[in-house]
C-alpha cells in the first residue's frame, strides 16, 4: 500500500533523471581573424625588417588548437581586408594574376570556414576580387552586397557549418560606406545595402529555414555606430547586435580596434561582440558550450571569448615552407632598386609644416594632372624614405592605398573651406599664454606612449598651387588666409580652379569635399573632369625611375602663423607624437 502511494511520484523522478541523462553538451571553438592587410609572413616587405603577427603565426595557434581540441570542434573564419596592405597582396593583386592569389592559397592550407570581404577588398577592383572570390575555396558571404541587375547578393549571404555535432549559420556583412570612399569603376554592378536593415530580413529567415544551434554576425564593420560616412552608418557592428534579435555572437573588423564586450539585445538576450584588430596580431577564440536535450532542443548556452595574442609566437614551419617560392618573389619585387635619394622623406615633418615627403606628392599630383591646386595627406602616419638606394618597396612608405588621382572643379571659397576643416581636424586653437598643443591629439592631456591622434592623419591634407596662412589661435573658420596663387596672381574665391585630389577624397572620403566645401555628396560626380587609369603609386614609381635621382625639398607655400607660438607648440608635440609611433589609424 506504501509503495503504491508514491510509485507515481518515484516514476517521475526516474523518468526527469532519465531525460537529464540523455541531455548532450558540445563544445565548439570559434577563430576569428580580420583585417589582415596582406600580413602573411612575419616579415614587413615595407620596411624590410623582421615583422610580429602575420598568418604564419596564426597558422601555429591555429594548428595547435586543432590538435588539442579536436579539428571537428574548431570553425576558422575571416572578416575582410587581406588583398590590400603589404606588398604581398599587392603583387598577386596587380603583377602576378596568372598564379593563383596568395590570399586564396593561404585560405586553402589554414582551411578557413568562411569570410567577408571588406571595403579595401573591394578597392582592388572587380577583375582582382573577382578572381580571388572565385579561388577561394571556403564561402564567400556578403548578403548586403547586392548585383543591381538580378536584385540578389552577389555573395553568398550566409553559410551554416556543422562542427562538434552543432549547426552554426554565419551572416556576412560589409560596411555599406563604399560609394562614399571609392570610385564606381571598381564597383560597378553592384549596390550596399545597409546593414541593420539587410539583417533584419535575413536573420529570420535563416533561423526558420536553418533551425541553427548557435548564430553567428560576421561583419566587416565597427563597433562605433556614431561613425559616419557621407550620413552611412560605417560601423553597425554592435548597434545591429543589439537591435536585431537572434544572434550569439558578432565578429567585427575595419576598424583596427581591439573590442570583447557582451550587449544585450532588444530582446534580453546577451550577444558577444569581438574584434581582433588588424595585420593578424591577434586571434578572436570564442568558445561555445551548448546543451541539447533528447530531442535536440537547445536548453542551455554559454559563450565567451578571447583576444589572443598571436604576435609573438613562433610561425609555423609548415607555413613557411609551404609559401616560400611565394615569399621569396615578392621579396625579389619589393627589392628591385628604382632610383637614389640625396637626403631623407620623413612624414614626421608634415604634421608641423611643409615637408619634403608631401611636397614630392603635390609636385607628382599636380604634374600628372594639370591642375592648379593640389590636396594631398600623409597617408601613413609614420613613414621615412631614407637617403640612399630607392627600391619598390619604399613606394609603400610613401603612398599607402591604391588611390587614382582625379581633377576636380572647385571654386576658391571651396578651397578655403575645405582647408578650414582639414586644419581643424589636424590642430587645436592654441592657447597664445600657452602654447603647450598644436594638434589635436584623442586625449585633452597627452603624455608620451598616450598620443592618440582624434583623426585619422589621411584626413590631414595640405596644398600646393597656393600661398596660404594656418592661424594656430583662431577656431575653425578663421584659420585659413590665402594670400595668392603659388605664381603670385591673385587667388578669387568666385573663381573655378582645376583641383588634383585622391579618388577616396574624391568620392567623399573624409567628408572634406562635403561637409568641408559644402558640396553635396550627390553633387560630387559633377565636379570630377579627370581621373588616371592607374594607382598613384603606379605613378610615383615610374616618376622616380624616369629622374633616377631625388632630392628633399620642402616647399615653402604655407605655414602655421603665430610662428613663435606654433613653434613652441609644435616642438612639444613632435616628442608626444613620436613616442612609441601609437597615432590612430585605420
Amino acid at each position: 500500500m506504501y509503495m503504491r502511494r508514491f510509485l507515481p511520484f518515484i516514476l517521475i523522478f526516474v523518468s526527469l533523471m532519465t531525460a537529464s541523462s540523455e541531455n548532450i553538451t558540445r563544445t565548439v571553438r570559434l577563430l576569428h581573424t580580420t583585417d589582415v592587410h596582406g600580413n602573411f609572413f612575419p616579415y614587413n616587405y615595407i620596411t624590410r625588417q623582421p615583422w610580429e603577427g602575420s598568418m604564419a603565426r596564426v597558422a601555429t595557434y591555429v594548428d595547435s588548437l586543432r590538435r588539442s581540441a579536436g579539428r571537428d570542434n574548431v570553425v576558422l573564419v575571416d572578416n575582410g581586408d587581406i588583398l590590400q596592405g603589404q606588398p604581398t597582396a599587392y603583387y598577386f593583386d596587380y603583377i602576378d594574376t596568372v598564379s593563383p592569389h596568395i590570399a586564396a592559397e593561404i585560405y586553402r592550407f589554414l582551411d578557413y570556414d568562411a569570410a567577408t570581404v571588406g571595403n579595401h577588398d573591394i578597392e582592388t577592383g572587380h577583375k582582382v576580387y573577382d578572381r580571388f572570390i572565385s579561388q577561394s575555396p571556403c564561402d564567400m558571404l556578403g548578403a548586403n552586397i547586392i548585383d543591381v541587375a538580378t536584385g540578389q547578393p552577389y555573395l553568398k549571404p550566409y553559410t551554416v557549418i556543422e562542427r562538434g555535432g552543432l549547426r552554426i549559420a554565419i551572416l556576412g556583412l560589409l560596411t555599406p560606406a563604399i560609394p562614399a570612399w571609392l570610385p564606381e569603376n571598381l564597383w560597378s554592378g553592384l549596390r550596399f545595402d545597409d546593414m541593420i536593415e539587410t539583417a533584419q530580413k535575413w536573420v529570420p529567415e535563416i533561423i526558420e529555414r536553418e533551425k541553427p544551434d548557435v548564430m553567428v554576425g560576421l561583419f566587416h564593420s565597427g563597433h562605433d555606430a556614431n561613425t559616419r560616412t557621407a550620413g552611412i552608418m560605417e560601423n553597425a557592428s554592435e548597434e545591429l547586435a543589439i537591435r536585431v534579435p537572434g544572434f550569439d555572437i558578432v565578429m567585427i573588423g575595419h576598424d583596427h580596434q581591439k573590442y570583447n564586450k557582451t550587449v544585450e539585445n532588444i530582446d534580453g538576450k546577451k550577444v558577444l561582440v569581438i574584434n581582433p584588430a588588424n595585420n593578424a596580431m591577434n586571434i578572436s577564440d570564442v568558445v561555445i558550450t551548448v546543451t541539447k536535450d533528447s530531442n535536440g532542443n537547445v536548453i542551455d548556452k554559454k559563450i565567451t571569448g578571447d583576444v589572443v595574442p598571436v604576435a609573438h609566437m613562433h610561425p609555423d614551419k609548415k607555413y613557411m615552407d609551404h609559401f616560400a617560392a611565394q615569399a621569396k618573389t615578392v621579396g625579389d619585387f619589393v627589392d628591385r632598386k628604382i632610383g637614389t635619394a640625396t637626403g631623407e622623406f620623413t612624414s614626421r615633418d608634415a604634421y608641423f609644416g611643409p615637408s619634403a615627403f608631401m611636397t614630392l606628392l603635390h609636385d607628382l599630383q599636380l604634374e600628372i594632372s594639370g591642375a592648379d591646386v593640389s590636396f594631398a595627406a600623409p597617408l601613413s602616419f609614420d613613414a621615412r624614405i631614407g637617403s640612399g638606394d630607392i627600391r619598390v618597396s619604399d613606394m609603400f612608405s610613401l603612398y599607402k592605398y591604391e588611390n587614382l588621382l582625379y581633377t576636380m572643379e572647385l571654386t576658391g571659397e571651396e578651397i578655403k573651406n575645405y582647408l578650414e576643416m582639414a586644419y581643424n581636424l589636424w590642430t587645436i586653437p592654441v592657447d597664445p599664454a600657452d602654447p603647450k598643443h598644436l594638434i589635436r591629439f584623442a586625449s585633452d592631456n597627452p603624455k608620451p606612449g598616450d598620443n592618440r591622434l582624434k583623426y585619422p592623419s589621411y584626413n590631414f591634407d595640405s596644398a600646393a598651387g597656393i600661398n596660404y596662412t594656418v592661424d594656430v589661435t583662431k577656431p575653425k573658420g578663421s584659420k585659413i588666409n590665402i594670400l595668392s596663387m603659388a605664381d603670385g596672381t591673385p587667388f578669387d574665391p568666385a573663381k573655378r580652379y582645376k583641383v588634383a585630389v585622391n579618388s577616396y577624397r574624391g568620392n567623399g572620403g573624409g567628408d572634406l569635399l562635403s561637409k568641408g566645401a559644402g558640396i553635396s555628396t550627390d553633387r560630387l560626380k559633377e565636379r570630377i573632369v579627370g581621373s588616371t587609369d592607374k594607382d598613384l603609386r603606379f605613378y610615383l614609381l615610374k616618376a622616380i625611375e624616369q629622374k633616377g635621382q631625388i632630392t628633399p625639398r620642402a616647399g615653402d607655400n604655407w605655414r602655421f602663423v603665430p610662428e613663435d607660438i606654433a613653434g613652441t607648440a609644435a616642438r612639444n608635440d613632435s616628442i608626444l607624437l613620436f613616442t612609441g609611433s601609437t597615432a590612430h589609424q585605420k
